[in-house]
């Protein structure tokens, strides 16, 4: 079972493939929940070198940078075996 870690966000690198995904009227959205105090889901972050790897959660990550959130909480995943 996964367990649910606090994260720096500063710490979280966003791949281009993620980025391309980023919607801003989802992030406005994600972020009014969470204005409102809606609890949301742990973003999925694998290790990277030195860093963690945005896996999935790029709208709460952005919401929680918007409001100037230091840390998130996420689950750390092993990266895809290909």
């Amino acid at each position: 079972m996964l367990k649910i870690v606090s994260v720096e966000i500063d710490e979280i690198y966003i791949p281009t493939a993620r980025r391309k995904e980023l919607d801003q009227s989802q992030v406005d959205a994600v972020t009014e929940k969470m204005l409102n105090g809606e609890q949301q889901k742990p973003i999925k972050v694998r290790k990277g070198k030195g860093r963690f790897v945005l896996v999935e959660g790029v709208h709460r990550l952005e919401a929680s940078k918007i409001l100037g959130e230091k840390e998130i909480d996420a689950y750390i995943v092993q990266a895809p075996k290909f």
